[in-house]
């Protein structure tokens, strides 16, 4: 496997060399300073081109990389629009092992949009066309102190979504209930769970995608019921694990409304997860919830 070292070299000779290249910018994990390292940090690199067609053309540039074992192209994707003369990418993964996310944008877009992730830094530029960047920093990605408005829109996605979970299950449509669990509702929780971890670190820090570095500030226990409102397809489960779902979300937003002077709306709870343990009651057969 190349070395960062190796990759660096050849990324930065490559833009050298190429004249239709006028700088290069990097961000994602490498330029964070408290991202943990590892094999499997990849290199979110970007070019500022002159032009991006010739580069879309040429299928065989990208090869001077390395032996290509396999690759996405996002902007071809047929369901998603994308800007191509501004705006391209290559995903790719060598047969080393590393894996290269490789943009070229337009000099304008370029200079456009390189501020908006406070974790950019800029490794060349031939004509001095970026703008002045900032250090390398999470502050882009900190959690942020919610308004009331956005406590109680949490609250409220989260005990209003439970009802389809729960009729999901009584209707055993496990999938649209793994979906309405974890797309959905589970978002809130990992919300406000961040909000928590928030308040108890001043908002100074990022919980990562998906909260996966939440565990850093939990206790072990907090920690323990989150991963146990994960589940696998068995109905009985999946009731199970919604229910320890409900108990964490009500503990933790009660707690974070506390710190935060929010005001938690116990009667939306208590609401919810009475039709929730209804309908998880009643028998298959039933002609009336209540």
């Amino acid at each position: 496997m190349r070395t960062e070292k190796e990759m660096m070299e050849l990324i930065l000779r490559t833009a050298k060399e190429d004249a239709r290249i006028r700088a290069v910018y990097m961000n994602g994990s490498r330029t964070n300073p408290n991202a943990p390292k590892d094999i499997f940090q990849d290199y979110d690199i970007v070019y500022v081109v002159e032009e991006t067609g010739s580069f879309i053309r040429d299928k065989e540039w990208i090869r001077r990389f390395g032996d290509i074992l396999f690759m996405q192209y996002p902007d071809e994707h047929p369901d998603y629009p994308s800007d191509k003369e501004n705006s391209y990418g290559w995903l790719m993964i060598f047969t080393d092992g590393n894996r290269l996310d490789l943009t070229v944008k337009s000099i304008e877009h370029a200079k456009e949009n390189a501020k908006e992730d406070s974790l950019c830094k800029i490794l060349l530029d031939k004509d001095g066309i970026l703008p002045e960047i900032p250090e390398a920093s999470e502050e882009t990605y900190l959690v942020h102190r919610p308004s009331k408005e956005q406590y109680a829109a949490v609250c409220n996605e989260f005990w209003w979504c439970l009802n389809n979970i729960a009729k999901g299950l009584w209707r055993k449509e496990v999938t649209y209930a793994q979906d309405m669990l974890n797309f959905v509702v589970r978002k809130q929780l990992e919300k406000m769970l961040s909000w928590k971890i928030g308040e108890l670190t001043d908002y100074s820090v990022s919980v990562g995608k998906s909260g996966k570095y939440m565990k850093k500030w939990l206790s072990e226990e907090e920690w323990q019921k989150y991963l146990d409102t994960y589940c696998g397809t068995d109905v009985n489960d999946m009731w199970s694990a919604v229910e320890s779902m409900c108990l964490l979300f009500i503990d933790v937003s009660k707690w974070v409304a506390e710190h935060g002077n929010f005001v938690f709306d116990g009667q939306e709870a208590d609401n919810s997860f009475k039709y929730f343990n209804t309908v998880k009651e009643m028998d298959e057969n039933a002609v009336s919830i209540f």
